[in-house]
């Protein structure tokens, strides 16, 4: 493994004659020059001067200017997190964006900030302020993702910090678990997170880290006004234009150079070279760094020793012995900053949501290429079965030796064990030589959750995507699809999302390859944000916001900004360089974003009064409304009015229901009453509630007599539930309307039914269960556990706090 790792080195250290000088020649030139580590904690790595940093005897002092700086606009982000300060809602989520800029703009300011924020982390972690621990702690990790300047012993505190914070409850343990496994892999070898990211979200072909994402952003034309998604659309293409594989290959080499030499690396000679080098000197260059990385970051213990010997050997083929000896000496110093190495955004694919089966398509076009080439023979035989129902489970044929003649039997044969012996009890329930299904395992028969089981949890320790559900299938891609809109369009996702699990339950052909992920920016009608209409249609961004501060911080946010820029005439002149703020907070999102929060799904059956018509099913995310419609059944209709009914406005129900109580235990309620029409929401109130339950509210119509006659008034009377059945007692139809949605309506409703949407159970499965008699079928069901649900995970920064 070790020789063919490093064959992309030696291949390029041949192709430019550096082989052998690299031996005898460039490691005392390259002794002269401190290491990265030995640098001050606070301190970057320079060998400029610059407004604001000062060079003496080789060491960086910071200027206090610059560091009050950074601590004011570290402040302000602290404050929006502590405080709901009117003050700070016009500029919220500006602060964290400002404060990246400033590092990236000019990263020898990169130490200072991780110090501070190390600092800060530290002071909240001594006073047990805990909900600005997450937000400090993306922010610091984002930082060191981009750094080139970081001293090993700021690593190390950063290190014992996240260490530290395993002992807290979820979401802080599941967060600093994450960190510290990124964190250790960077102390050993720095420059992988930064090399891994830019490989997989690029998409830059490689044989030692083959991951690949890519986000693909869904849009409503129906829901969002067209001017946003051209403005998206725009800032998306102006910012991928100048992304290309080339330069994205630069910026890895840069960085993976810088990472490990520190200050003695010639950035501007270095920059120079890779601006000048062709495509194929590139490439070249490009694999002995990712070889050098990979194999390094894949041992066991890993020496950054050992790195720096082989990249500094890359680093004089790439410069040459004379120009890396001169600017290792400092013989090179120029004025002015280092040049700053970017974090391209990533790969971005733009849609319009138009399609019932567009996620499922876009989603298989993703895997086509490589999935044909890494495709095992298990998988192929899966793939070709479709365990659909009808079909049997896949069969492994074995030749049978068994004549069926007595006489040919071995010889020993006839000794039979004894009745009561184990053997004989096992020689019952076998055949011998014929021949046998293949007992696939149970996740592989019904997949589980993509994301894993539910609560606050994530695959951590392999990059995002990694993982085998079959031998010799790798989960290589991952799949970030960011969805903008309202409820409505969580609701077309939620539906979109069931399709597609109940898809794999018979094709079985996404899951084994492909890590889904799921990321939501609220973007609603800029007309009358105050509006009740407008409050109703952001329930689910305003849940995520109360559960999470930092989504609410930095998502919620977007939705005025993502306005302005689609009132904003569109800019034509490409040269100038314009921070695309609504691009780089979807790109710090779905960076960050690893903590889903997973959201019940409910399946509706619904019963029309006609009798012709087959009854319908769907699915539902955040609300069901029901209003009563005014018409009424013909006489000879499906549920007659019955006798003694008073007349008045609504519709008599019957509801028969399982209410929720907090011990789980099921107990069912049936009550019949006149109401003027349901809502019911799968999502809470108040954070305190339980967000796996359905709440109910019910506009009750109460009748009163007096001197002046009969009256009615309305009272709304709310419960818990996890399934519930309504059906209409009278003459009167219901209407339907799923998750807020006009086209998503149904009328002439008498009857429905609403349950937690249940996992999509495999045909395998099913065609297994035909094949057990009626009394095993009977035995199963009284024992078989409850069905699993279906949870639709949306990816936030921490979970939910509590």
């Amino acid at each position: 493994m070790s020789a063919h790792h490093w064959w992309y080195t030696h291949h390029a250290l041949e192709d430019v004659g550096f082989t052998e000088k690299l031996r005898r020649g460039c490691a005392p030139a390259l002794a002269s020059a401190p290491a990265a580590s030995s640098q001050p904690i606070a301190l970057g790595t320079s060998r400029g001067s610059q407004k604001g940093l000062k060079t003496f005897s080789g060491r960086v002092e910071v200027d206090k200017d610059v560091e009050q700086d950074l601590q004011r606009s570290l402040q302000a982000v602290l404050r929006e997190l502590r405080a709901q300060d009117p003050a700070l809602k016009s500029n919220r989520g500006m602060w964290r964006w400002s404060l990246h800029k400033k590092v990236e703009r000019d990263p020898r300011k990169s130490p200072v900030l991780v110090h501070i924020l190390l600092r800060e982390l530290e002071k909240a972690e001594s006073e047990d302020v805990r909900h600005v621990i997450i937000p400090l702690l993306h922010t610091l990790m984002y930082v060191l993702t981009k750094a080139t300047g970081i001293t090993e012993e700021l690593y190390q505190r950063t290190y014992a910090f996240c260490m530290r914070l395993l002992t807290l409850p979820a979401p802080y343990c599941t967060v600093a678990l994450d960190c510290a496994i990124k964190l250790k892999t960077e102390i050993a070898v720095p420059g992988t997170l930064y090399q891994r990211l830019v490989i997989a979200e690029q998409n830059l072909k490689n044989e030692l880290y083959p991951y690949q994402e890519r986000v693909f952003l869904f849009v409503d034309p129906e829901l969002v006004p067209p001017s946003v998604c051209s403005a998206l659309l725009l800032e998306i293409q102006a910012a991928q234009t100048q992304q290309t594989p080339e330069a994205c290959m630069r910026h890895v080499v840069s960085h993976a150079l810088q990472a490990a030499l520190g200050g003695a690396c010639g950035a501007d000679a270095l920059q120079r070279k890779l601006q000048a080098s062709p495509r194929r000197a590139l490439e070249r260059y490009f694999h002995a760094v990712v070889a050098a990385v990979e194999q390094m970051a894949s041992e066991p213990s890993p020496s950054r020793e050992r790195h720096l010997e082989r990249l500094e050997e890359v680093y004089c083929s790439l410069l040459g012995l004379t120009e890396a000896a001169r600017g290792r000496c400092g013989g090179d110093a120029l004025p002015g900053q280092p040049p700053s190495i970017p974090l391209p955004s990533p790969y971005i694919t733009f849609h319009l949501w138009t399609d019932e089966e567009q996620l499922w398509k876009e989603l298989v076009l993703f895997l086509r290429p490589r999935s044909q080439m890494r495709l095992s023979a298990d998988l192929e035989a899966l793939d070709l079965q479709g365990l659909l129902p009808d079909q049997e489970l896949a069969r492994v044929s074995m030749l049978s030796t068994d004549s069926g003649i007595e006489r040919d039997l071995p010889s020993g044969a006839e000794e039979l064990p004894a009745p009561s012996s184990p053997e004989m009890e096992h020689a019952g329930l076998q055949r011998k030589g014929g021949m046998k299904k293949r007992v696939w395992p149970l996740d592989i028969l019904m997949p589980s959750n993509w994301d894993g089981p539910p609560g606050l949890h994530r695959r951590t320790g392999r990059p995002t995507g990694d993982g085998e559900l079959l031998p010799g299938v790798s989960r290589l891609h991952t799949a970030r699809v960011l969805v903008l809109g309202d409820d409505r369009m969580l609701g077309r996702l939620a539906q979109a999302y069931h399709s597609l699990r109940k898809r794999e339950t018979q094709t079985f052909c996404l899951t084994p390859r492909l890590s889904l992920q799921l990321y939501y920016i609220p973007v609603l009608t800029p007309e009358k944000p105050a509006s009740p209409r407008h409050v109703e249609l952001g329930e689910l961004a305003a849940f995520l916001g109360r559960a999470d501060p930092w989504y609410e911080s930095t998502v919620n946010t977007l939705c005025p900004a993502i306005q302005k820029l689609a009132e904003m005439p569109p800019s034509l002149d490409t040269s100038q360089t314009v921070d695309p703020f609504i691009l780089d907070v979807i790109t710090y999102y779905v960076r960050m974003g690893t903590q889903p929060i997973y959201f019940q799904m409910y399946t509706v059956k619904i019963f029309f009064s006609d009798l012709s018509q087959d009854s319908a099913e769907d699915i539902f995310l955040t609300e069901l409304k029901v209003k009563i419609q005014d018409s009424k059944l013909p006489k000879d209709g499906f549920s007659p009015r019955r006798k003694g009914t008073a007349e008045g406005p609504g519709a008599e129900l019957s509801l028969c229901y399982q209410k929720a109580l907090l011990s789980h235990r099921t107990r069912e309620v049936t009550i019949s009453l006149r109401a003027t029409g349901l809502v019911l929401k799968a999502l809470p109130a108040s954070d305190t509630e339980d967000h796996m339950c359905l709440n109910v509210s019910v506009t009750e119509v109460v009748k009163s007599s007096n001197l002046a006659g009969r009256s009615f008034s309305t009272v709304t009377n709310t419960f818990r539930t996890a399934s519930i059945q309504i059906q209409s007692q009278d003459q009167r139809l219901l209407t339907l309307w799923l998750d807020k949605d006009n086209r998503r309506t149904f009328r002439d409703v008498v009857r429905f039914e609403v349950a937690p949407c249940p996992e999509p159970c495999s045909g395998a499965q099913k065609s297994k269960a035909l094949w057990l008699s009626s009394h095993h079928q009977q035995e199963m069901e009284r024992t078989k556990a409850k069905p699993k649900p279906l949870l639709m995970p949306i990816n936030t920064f921490s979970g939910i706090v509590q």
